[in-house]
């Protein structure tokens, strides 16, 4: 029933918890977990005050809304330090397995825990999401199949547990949807279905058909990619977009105790627009193996008028008077985030070997070496060309090196038009930075890293929009 496109790979920390619910209300929760992902500010776990909706109503399709679990959904595994490792290959006939935050592809890649109950979806998207509890990392996987006994897939992305539960700028696909999210974010969980609340306290991943989802722009903060197949849309949605009932939507006309509970979610804390299905006018994700089946009794006309009501109702949030984190604390989303990837290709000035791409660590890594290496990456692929996070010209920027071993950062920018280098940060050493005027709209960026001597070295630099006056 739907597709999925592109996906990433590995990083970042957190701390196993528990969470749990009171009847009316979360009593109390511990984010970052595999129960409750993301952190507290995470747009997932965060509730908008007073929005502000836009008018277009999402068109019927060729079949009813829906909200399911099966074959095109996902699994969600917890991995823990006693699961052992596992070799993952591409799939027989493909070169390799496809990072897209690396963009390149890997012969194998090792997964350092696997959970012995891994099950992928069945469809063709062969989604399955593990959640690593000792790095913090979630895994997103997209096209897995166990073959002949080996674990076989064709792109792997990967997700700080403790994140925001999006990309950014830089590292723009973390996941296996088609907005570079993990399969995992913001479906409805097996643990939550039955947990006696009348609504869910995330907000909820959902897919909707192409006369729904805009072709231009394709996506939205916070989302930073979409669907390869934008161009054949003809609504106004993009992907990323937050969608919610209005708060005077009755809930109460809705007598589907399922779907009667969404409602509510998509009241208070609506759902985000991951994807792109096929003839569904709106899919609500719930997770295989929750035993959901919104018509227990079989599929009857009232229910069908009720997800047309639903339907009918639901509106794409154009602003916000406010946000509400995961505890209750007015905070305000961020959209100011790192523009620079330290992604390849790499072209040796001096030395060798080449520092490699680490996506773990989000930095070039070099081994031990007697002289420095000097390496730099004359394309484009170190900052990506993020709809909403495009420099400005006249803008200010700070440009910050987070190096170890004694490894430095250079930044260069080259107008596009002439061709002549328009700015040079100079060498910068761990922890300096340089703010500055950008100085053109269309650029080339140019940056170039130099090893340390002796030991193993690093280099990664972190580019905001400056916030100083």
């Amino acid at each position: 029933m739907e597709k999925k496109s592109f996906n990433s790979i590995v990083f970042s920390i957190v701390l196993v918890s528990t969470f749990y619910f009171g009847l009316s209300q979360v009593i109390a929760a511990e984010f970052s977990t595999f129960e409750k992902p993301f952190n507290a500010n995470s747009l997932w776990n965060s509730k908008p005050i007073n929005p502000v909706f836009d008018d277009f109503v999402i068109p019927t399709s060729s079949y009813f809304p829906a909200m399911q679990e099966g074959k095109y959904s996902t699994h969600c595994f917890l991995a823990t330090a006693n699961d052992a490792p596992m070799q993952v290959k591409p799939p027989v006939g493909k070169k390799g397995i496809y990072d897209a935050d690396a963009e390149s592809s890997s012969e194998e890649i090792t997964i350092p825990h696997w959970p012995a109950d891994l099950v992928p979806a069945e469809g063709g998207d062969g989604h399955a999401d593990i959640f690593d509890t000792t790095s913090g990392i979630i895994y997103s996987f997209w096209q897995l199949k166990k073959v002949d006994g080996v674990w076989r897939t064709t792109h792997v992305g990967w997700m700080p547990l403790n994140g925001s539960g999006w990309g950014d700028p830089a590292h723009y696909h973390q996941g296996s949807r088609a907005s570079g999210v993990p399969s995992c974010a913001g479906i409805i969980r097996k643990h939550e279905l039955n947990d006696g609340d009348d609504m869910y306290h995330h907000a909820l991943a959902i897919s909707l058909t192409n006369n729904a989802l805009s072709p231009s722009p394709a996506y939205m903060f916070p989302a930073t990619i979409a669907d390869a197949g934008a161009k054949r849309n003809t609504g106004k949605i993009p992907e990323g977009a937050l969608m919610m009932l209005p708060p005077d939507f009755d809930t109460s006309a809705i007598t589907n105790a399922e779907l009667r509970k969404v409602a509510n979610t998509l009241k208070v804390y609506g759902g985000y627009v991951v994807d792109m299905n096929y003839g569904t006018p709106f899919l609500v994700y719930v997770e295989i193996g929750s035993g959901l089946k919104i018509g227990k009794g079989g599929w009857n006309y009232k229910l069908g008028q009720e997800l047309h009501l639903v339907r009918e109702n639901l509106r794409m949030v154009k602003a916000a008077g406010g946000w509400l984190d995961g505890n209750g604390q007015p905070f305000t989303p961020n959209k100011n985030l790192n523009l620079l990837s330290m992604r390849g290709p790499w072209v040796a000035s001096n030395g060798k070997p080449l520092g490699k791409f680490v996506p773990t660590q989000q930095a070039v890594v070099f081994q031990n070496t007697d002289s420095p290496v000097i390496q730099s990456n004359y394309s484009d692929r170190s900052m990506p060309a993020i709809d909403w996070a495009k420099p400005q010209k006249g803008q200010r920027y700070t440009l910050k090196a987070v190096t170890t071993g004694g490894a430095r950062l250079r930044f260069k920018i080259i107008d596009k038009e002439t061709k002549k280098q328009v700015y040079d940060s100079r060498d910068l050493q761990n922890n300096e930075s340089v703010t500055f005027e950008w100085p053109v709209d269309s650029f080339y960026p140019l940056v170039t890293v130099t090893s340390g001597v002796g030991d193993a070295s690093s280099a990664r630099g972190i580019l905001l929009r400056a916030t100083d006056k």
